[in-house]
């Protein structure tokens, strides 16, 4: 039997991003029930700390776009590549 390789996973997440995107305009509890994910998962995803992987990740990203907005967005990934120190 082949294994999904996280993707189910993945689509979990995504569905908790969503999730909290619209905390406070509707109840968590029945945005849970639409998106079919449980209660006790997604505030588990919640309270979880990013791992080391994600915030390296995440500075990462903004090095990149800032270095791709200083060279006024003209420059591909390649350029852009050789540019990061």
């Amino acid at each position: 039997m082949k294994t999904c390789g996280g993707l189910l996973r993945q689509a979990v997440v995504m569905r908790y991003h969503a999730l909290r995107a619209h905390v406070g305009r509707v109840p968590v509890r029945r945005m849970c029930r639409l998106l079919a994910v449980s209660p006790s998962g997604y505030y588990a995803w919640v309270a979880r700390p990013e791992s080391p992987r994600a915030a390296e990740n995440r500075r990462l990203v903004a090095e990149i776009r800032g270095i791709h907005a200083a060279l006024r967005r003209t420059y591909g990934s390649p350029r852009v590549h050789a540019t990061i120190p």
